[in-house]
């Protein structure tokens, strides 16, 4: 046996290890540690003697935790458990224990290795890999939002995020994915709105903000987005072409804080996360490039008949109406002849958006060429509305156009086409359509034409 003074040098010895050492009776109640237990759980030895060790563990690793225990103390030892305990300050740290039970004395011997710098970089090069797959994966942007939120959230507290988004031609600062415990994401903003986001992003800095840091007292007074903030952190997104937004975690909790280490990691996930999205946008751009026209954004005339097809079989199935329209600007070629193309181009760009704003959401405008329109209305109640449709869309093209300084007046032809009414096929209607225009062209333009051709005409 061991006198007191080998008693006193035995604890002094295993003082002078640097992992924790703990020893627990079968209530799971700590009776031992050593001094490396402050180091890294943060609680001195007699702030920690007596107390249960499950109400240290986070309590998502709890079950386990107990699950483990009973094995050991059935005469399993566990020489490589992981699971995680919070620290007094409250940040999470990740344990592997070697541990085994004595029954003879009754107790329960565990040694404690703090793997949370191992944790943190497996968990980091896992985010970093899991991103890059996203930026695959991923149908659209808002979908990679989605994974990106949760990659991030694996790593720090994130039940707040947002994705901001400058736009530098429009100077707009957008929130196209915004979680947040109490508000709605907010409107496209001026980038000089003066918010801690725009700050963030003219700046190119990260920028942390809670209570516990003086030396952002101007920048704390900065509206963020959200409920009043208590910890703000966020991130700009670097890309080759500059700073093209920012990603931004938040807490509303005076337990639940941001360090350092935080922004440091979440600064090093953004660099994939700005590759990510950049790559994104250009699938995004390329896809909607191949499918509208490059001048006035309406869908070009593939898709159009695309929809018309989906539209079609649709209708045909709840045994609804639809109409075609087409539409030709009279005089157009004038433009260009006398104030030129460029003209021209603003004049096709301005009558887009004039027919648009006449039609629903679920109304689709095409441009199939030249000064040349189709609109697809769906769900008509009655083949009427498409000539009110049509009256609509012709006075708004009527009203003259204010174009580099002149004021320009073209008249549309306008041609309708009905299904059932005129044919239940695509080449039907479109074929049908274009030659109701080309009779209200042959007429004098400036005016609109229902056909009245009901054959197969077109197949």
């Amino acid at each position: 046996m061991l006198d007191a003074m080998d008693n006193d040098r035995l604890a002094r010895l295993i003082d002078l290890l640097l992992d924790p050492v703990c020893i627990v009776d079968p209530g799971n109640h700590f009776v031992f540690v050593n001094a490396a237990f402050e180091r890294v759980f943060g609680y001195a030895p007699e702030e920690i003697i007596g107390r249960d060790m499950i109400e240290l563990v986070h309590p998502d690793d709890r079950e386990n935790t107990l699950e483990t225990v009973a094995l050991i103390m059935a005469g399993h030892p566990q020489p490589h458990f992981e699971n995680r305990y919070v620290h007094k300050d409250g940040h999470v740290v990740h344990v592997m224990w070697s541990a085994r039970w004595s029954e003879t004395d009754q107790l329960r011997l565990a040694v404690a290795r703090d793997i949370s710098e191992l944790m943190r970089a497996r968990n980091l090069q896992d985010a970093l890999y899991e991103i890059s797959e996203a930026a695959h994966a991923s149908e659209d942007l808002f979908s990679l939002y989605q994974h990106i939120h949760a990659i991030i959230g694996r790593l720090l507290l994130a039940e707040n995020f947002f994705v901001a988004l400058y736009d530098a031609r429009e100077n707009m600062l957008s929130f196209p994915y915004f979680v947040d415990a109490y508000d709605a994401p907010p409107p496209p903003l001026p980038f000089d709105s003066g918010t801690l986001s725009a700050e963030l992003i003219r700046s190119g800095k990260p920028l942390l903000i809670h209570p516990g840091i003086p030396e952002t007292p101007a920048l704390a007074k900065l509206p963020g987005h959200g409920h009043d903030k208590l910890n703000w952190l966020g991130v700009p997104l670097n890309t080759k072409q500059g700073v093209i937004g920012a990603i931004v975690v938040q807490s509303y909790s005076e337990t639940k804080s941001y360090s350092t280490k935080d922004m440091e990691l979440l600064q090093f996930v953004s660099t994939q996360v700005a590759a990510a999205i950049e790559r994104k946008q250009a699938e995004t751009r390329l896809r909607h490039l191949a499918r509208h026209d490059t001048l006035t954004d309406l869908v070009n005339r593939e898709t159009f008949h695309d929809r018309l097809e989906s539209a079609l079989e649709y209708a045909r199935a709840k045994e609804q109406s639809l109409a075609v329209i087409y539409v030709d600007l009279d005089g157009f070629k004038q433009v260009n002849d006398n104030y030129g193309h460029a003209v021209g181009d603003q004049l096709l760009r301005q009558a887009a958006r004039r027919m648009v704003r006449c039609l629903r959401e679920t109304d689709t405008v095409g441009r199939v060429g030249g000064d040349e329109f189709t609109i697809l209305i769906e769900g008509l109640q009655r083949p009427a509305l498409a000539e009110f449709v049509a009256k609509k869309i012709h006075t708004a093209l009527t009203q003259p156009f204010k174009l580099s300084g002149h004021t320009i007046r073209v008249t549309p032809s306008i041609g309708i086409a009905t299904s059932p009414e005129h044919g239940q096929e695509k080449k039907q209607l479109i074929h049908h359509a274009d030659d109701a225009m080309y009779e209200a062209k042959r007429n004098g333009g400036n005016r609109i034409r229902m056909t009245t051709t009901t054959d197969d005409a077109g197949d």
